[in-house]
């Protein structure tokens, strides 16, 4: 058994915590941590568990604990991840992987060293359908990728803390790190220039204090392979969560995603009416569960995670890249040293 405490109770906290308290086999879950002493008792009263720890630092004297899963904010990740690597903790961290390139390839670094396995958050490659549409390009049906679009609109305001951009890298970070990292999986390369935009459209209390902040973002992309890419974010769309992608082939094309609740549609004389998808925490719950199970087996079969440290350092680096271009208002080139 492989024994987790997971770092942060927050929403995505309490949906991995859920998961290794029962539902994945060969895991256990020991303990959960939090620096707020009340949401800590609260998770491990729901979790049944006896074990809880407001610093993460306890954790990793741990003997119990073999695995680390990292769900608090971005800017505490590099810290966390670093010090379990070096404690020969294997790792799950949530997306955006860090701050920036280089706190990225410190953690890549540390776990390599640690002789670890250091898997980042981006669970839309355990959803079904998002398989489905791999495996399908992968079968050569749509020919070769030509174009790839992906779309997250998320019904909820953003928190006060993240309308300062160099704390929190914008939206572009926070909702549409999932879709940078959708496009580099079908294109199957990875984004070599960015163009974006953006502008805060629903957040009056920002525009004042915090006159960069964006809540809507719109970046064309280019690959290393020269296929092309473009991202749709939003914050505070009221009208629900929504999560798309298109995948345009020389030979055809693949859709990607729903909106409904439900497959339920219900007409009468008031209308049409069909529940939209409120939350990503019920869209993509049962890929949180497969995202849990294949970490569990990645460190007892002792294989590569399906999502490293390189595809989350990809990710960071055209979130970098994407807000220099919104700044300055021109293309970005994103330059590798490899």
């Amino acid at each position: 058994m492989v024994g987790i405490c997971v770092i942060g109770s927050g929403r995505a906290g309490m949906i991995h915590a859920r998961n290794f308290a029962g539902r994945v086999s060969g895991a256990r879950l020991e303990a959960m941590c939090d620096p707020d002493k009340e949401v800590l008792k609260n998770a491990c009263r729901e979790l049944g568990i006896e074990t809880g720890y407001t610093d993460y630092r306890q954790v990793l004297e741990d003997p119990k604990i073999d695995a680390a899963v990292v769900v608090t904010p971005t800017v505490f990740h590099r810290d966390i991840v670093c010090a379990a690597a070096e404690a020969k903790k294997h790792i799950l961290c949530e997306k955006p992987m860090a701050m920036n390139e280089a706190e990225c390839i410190e953690m890549i670094e540390s776990a390599e060293r640690g002789g670890v396995k250091l898997q980042i958050g981006f669970m839309r490659r355990f959803d079904e359908s998002f398989r489905y549409a791999k495996q399908r390009i992968e079968s050569g049906e749509i020919g070769e990728v030509v174009l790839v679009k992906s779309l997250t609109h998320g019904p909820s305001v953003p928190q006060p803390w993240m309308y300062d951009i160099k704390k929190s890298n914008g939206p572009l970070a926070e909702v549409s790190s999932h879709d940078i990292d959708t496009l580099h999986w079908y294109s199957q390369s990875y984004v070599s220039e960015v163009y974006a935009v953006a502008g805060n459209y629903r957040c009056p209390d920002a525009r004042e204090a915090y006159p960069d902040f964006y809540d809507n973002v719109i970046m064309t992309a280019r690959f290393l392979s020269g296929a092309q890419g473009f991202l749709d974010g939003a914050q505070g769309a009221a009208y629900g969560y929504d999560s798309r992608v298109e995948i345009l082939g020389t030979k055809g094309i693949i859709h990607v995603g729903r909106n409904r609740q439900h497959s339920v549609l219900s007409i009468s004389p008031d209308g049409i009416h069909s529940p939209f998808v409120a939350s990503w925490r019920t869209l993509f719950l049962d890929a949180y569960y497969e995202e849990d199970r294949a970490f569990i087996e990645t460190i007892i079969k002792d294989e590569e995670p399906l999502v490293t440290g390189r595809d989350g350092l990809e990710a960071v680096r055209v979130v970098e890249a994407g807000n220099r271009s919104i700044r300055e208002k021109v293309p970005v080139k994103i330059s590798r040293k490899e």
